[in-house]
């Protein structure tokens, strides 16, 4: 389909037809702003969708985190020599459901860093904000589960336990967060 500029589209009379053009302009017009609504759709609903897929991920975590707490001795070994030091004790030695606990908890701090990324691709700025917040909560939460690995206190699993419950809340925003009413297309001309 050939597009005409305005006054270069011959009209069979001889003339020039520049309403015909309006009118392709304006139906071009209404399809970019329908292809802009639906990827603006899409974005929000990557948002949720991820959001909801952390929000199960983090309460298997949590569930994780109290089976380790009530159940698990972290041996002495892993004691001593700094977070990041823990962290790997944890995933190469440590008990098999504290390996877990931590690996899943690598894979939720991944998952955080990609739902940024989809709000700010998005462009909500609520959706951003929360999960800025969420994945600063979920790496405060990575960093004191490798601090109780690292020292044993018992402050160091309620601030992982707090933490978990700031981001899951940060989530649930995120599903529920109002979104702006999309503005259906017009078209100029047509009054």
């Amino acid at each position: 389909m050939k597009l005409y500029g305005t006054g270069e589209r011959p009209d069979p009379a001889g003339g020039r037809d520049d309403t015909r053009m309006a009118v392709t302009n304006d139906m071009s017009e209404t399809t970019v702003a329908r292809r802009a609504l639906a990827r603006d759709r899409a974005g929000r609903d990557g948002v949720r969708k991820t959001s909801l897929g952390l929000s199960i991920a983090l309460l298997v975590q949590y569930a994780l985190g109290m089976w380790v707490n009530l159940y698990v001795t972290v041996p002495k070994r892993d004691q001593g020599g700094g977070v990041p030091a823990a962290v790997g004790r944890a995933l190469s030695s440590g008990p098999a459901a504290l390996a877990l606990h931590a690996g899943f908890g690598l894979v939720i701090v991944i998952g955080s860093v990609a739902l940024v990324a989809r709000a700010i691709q998005a462009r909500h700025r609520v959706t951003i904000v929360t999960s800025l917040i969420s994945l600063l909560a979920v790496a405060g939460a990575a960093v004191s589960g490798a601090t109780f690995v690292n020292t044993g206190t018992d402050g160091a699993s309620l601030g992982m336990a707090l933490l978990t419950a700031v981001a899951l809340l940060c989530l649930l925003v995120n599903l529920y967060a109002p979104q702006p009413s999309p503005q259906p297309p017009t078209t100029q001309g047509t009054s």
